[in-house]
């Protein structure tokens, strides 16, 4: 397969990335690449300098692999505060600067300068401590992306306790469960949040799950978005740790069991998110950063802590994308002149059936870099971002990472030339290989997304769970992390092809969901598409597809036999779908992943298990009602 090059970087020697190349030295990218890879240690200590984080204390070891590699420890010794690189030093050397804009969903916005933010952690944290909150406790973050969101990480930050982000919309229960794994002694929440014109009652919510919890003792409540918290008479004294000191705990959903809690530390995180941002989307102090995330899905702490760390402006939205109008979020995007916008494809190819028009509307001119993570693409959703949205000037940083991974795998860096769909190739200092069921490299095939070496954003295990840790990510090859994705390498360029355990296997034949997703949404008639594997007697598994369809267009027994041939077309006769359902809508998270485990349980009349980061309720009975 060719990919033909839609992107060509300037090479004028200011990004990020060129200066540091000359800083160190290095005459080209595929050397960085390659250096950054063999030598580790060499590569993030050089990061910490180049960016001026603020550690207290040199480390004794940049990396410490004596109980092994799946625990492995950076910058050993070293004593840092995530939040004194995020807020203290900008709030002492530019106090002026602009580091939150917020923007509800009612127009009103606020904006909090370095030294307000500090102003404002500051005072939760004396808050924080004077209700007996110290190291190493838990304090649940359930807020919706209000500036107070940014204050409370870094108000935890500060005491050396512990926070947890928990997804804005999650109900009492998933809660409880977040809180009381982690034995959390508070929770951060707001009155309401804005969803589509209604106010969404949080607090009830919130002291409800703290109910549940017997370790719970207190519910702060914000009431008033952005007001913050009255200023101390004095400034809080940011506590230095150990670099390995225990930042956050970000809990993913498990199909069964209890939901993953991935243990993340203050130096490690803040390393490898402030170079991430620095490096791969160019971020400067001048830039606007904003990533359309809720704080409870790890793009909302990447977010926060990239744009921080680096003296940016971190941009914050509560509301939906398309209200009160479909140009809803191009109007935010034009208002405050964002220059780093961040969003997943899955948003993209819903926003794309309002058509071009909401978008050339608006004046993007501020815009220089695109990103994009959560899903793979499909080749008509990426160009319409890169052509509509980037008008063809900015390139799109597509990362792949994860909330255990606490950062990104691959991802193209704005030095590089871009195909369509691209994840660019290893992230710098990133390990990464694509392995075939052997355990052996494959190139121009599908195979499993692995990482052989540590890095320093990398989980610190699983909360109260290390064999589990090990079993789900150690386990099948030695010292070789298994990531779960499918990913190919071609013509030297790297791409994701969907989640291993998405797989659908016809007759002994592997298809990621995403080929099969690609083939039909480049069909003027659908929307969206979800493709799962079911159980068929003979083949093992048969394809089916659930379509979204767009609008001006209806289901009829004659669109769907030209579906069907569709992918048939694209993808060869072994993987002509069995099944095309019409639906209303698909099942998805807040963040706008599509939950392809819940379609198929539902499909199969079985428990799909933890749906508590479901967005609509009434998309599972979508699918029970799909034609």
């Amino acid at each position: 397969m060719t990919h033909d090059v839609v992107w060509k970087p300037p090479l004028d020697g200011t990004t990020n990335v060129e200066r540091f190349m000359a800083d160190q030295h290095i005459a080209s990218f595929d050397e960085l690449v390659a250096r950054s890879i063999a030598e580790p240690e060499w590569f993030w200590a050089a990061v910490v300098d180049f960016l001026g984080l603020p550690f207290a204390s040199r480390w004794e070891h940049v990396l410490d692999v004596s109980d092994g590699i799946p625990w492995a420890r950076w910058f050993s010794g070293a004593q840092v505060n995530l939040a004194s690189a995020c807020v203290d030093r900008w709030a002492a050397s530019t106090p002026e600067a602009e580091a939150v804009i917020w923007e509800g969903e009612d127009g009103r916005t606020v904006t909090w300068t370095y030294a307000e933010l500090r102003r404002h952690a500051d005072a939760l944290a004396f808050q924080l401590q004077s209700l007996g909150i110290g190291e190493g406790d838990a304090v649940g973050i359930f807020l919706p992306m209000i500036p107070e969101v940014v204050a409370a990480c870094m108000a935890v930050a500060k005491l050396g306790a512990v926070f947890l982000p928990i997804f804005s919309g999650y109900g009492v229960d998933a809660i409880a469960v977040r809180l009381g794994d982690a034995d959390a002694k508070a929770i951060i929440t707001a009155a309401h949040a804005q969803r589509r014109g209604k106010a969404v009652d949080m607090a009830t919510t919130a002291r409800a799950a703290a109910a549940k919890t017997p370790t719970v003792d207190h519910v702060i409540v914000v009431d008033d978005a952005g007001s913050g918290w009255p200023a101390p008479e004095i400034a809080f004294p940011t506590r230095l740790f150990d670099a390995e000191q225990p930042l956050f705990i970000a809990y993913t959903s498990g199909t069964t069991g209890r939901p993953k809690g991935s243990v993340h530390v203050h130096g490690g995180f803040l390393v490898k998110i402030a170079e991430e941002v620095a490096f791969q989307f160019d971020c400067r102090p001048s830039d606007r950063v904003f990533w359309f995330a809720d704080f409870g899905w790890i793009m909302g702490p990447w977010e926060i802590v990239g744009a921080l760390a680096n003296g940016a402006t971190v941009c914050l939205y509560d509301g939906a994308p398309d209200f009160p109008g479909p140009d809803r979020l191009w109007a935010y995007l034009e208002r405050h002149a964002v220059t780093i916008l961040g969003i997943s494809p899955t948003l993209i190819r819903s926003v794309m059936a309002n058509g071009d028009a909401p978008v050339v509307g608006h004046d993007l001119s501020a815009l220089r870099i695109l990103g994009s993570t959560g899903e793979p693409w499909n080749d008509v959703a990426w160009r319409w971002y890169f052509s509509v949205v980037g008008r063809g000037r900015c390139p799109v940083i597509n990362i792949s990472g994860g909330t255990e991974v606490g950062a990104c795998f691959l991802s193209p860096h704005p030095v590089e030339e871009l195909t369509s769909t691209t994840l660019g190739g290893p992230a710098l200092g990133m390990a990464v290989d694509v392995f075939d069921d052997n355990g052996q490299p494959v190139r121009e095939a599908v195979g499993e997304l692995v990482c052989t070496k540590p890095w320093p954003g990398m989980t610190r295990g699983l909360f109260k769970d290390p064999e589990r840790y090990l079993d789900v990510y150690w386990s099948r090859w030695p010292d070789v992390w298994v990531h779960g994705d499918w990913a190919s390498i071609e013509d030297g360029r790297w791409y994701l092809h969907g989640r291993s355990d998405d797989t659908i296997k016809i007759a002994g034949k592997r298809l990621g969901p995403a080929e099969a997703e690609s083939a039909l949404v480049a069909h003027e008639a659908v929307l969206e598409a979800a493709a799962v594997g079911m159980p068929n007697e003979m083949k093992g598994e048969e394809l089916w597809a659930y379509v979204v369809l767009a609008p001006g267009h209806a289901p009829s027994e004659e669109l769907r036999a030209e579906l069907t041939d569709t992918v048939a077309v694209a993808l060869g006769k072994a993987f002509k779908p069995a099944g095309i359902r019409f639906v209303a809508s698909l099942p998805k998270t807040r963040s706008a992943k599509v939950l392809r485990r819940a379609i198929r349980a539902t499909a199969l009349g079985v428990d799909p298990g933890d749906l508590s980061s479901l967005e609509d309720p009434a998309s599972i009975d979508a699918i029970r009602a799909a034609s």
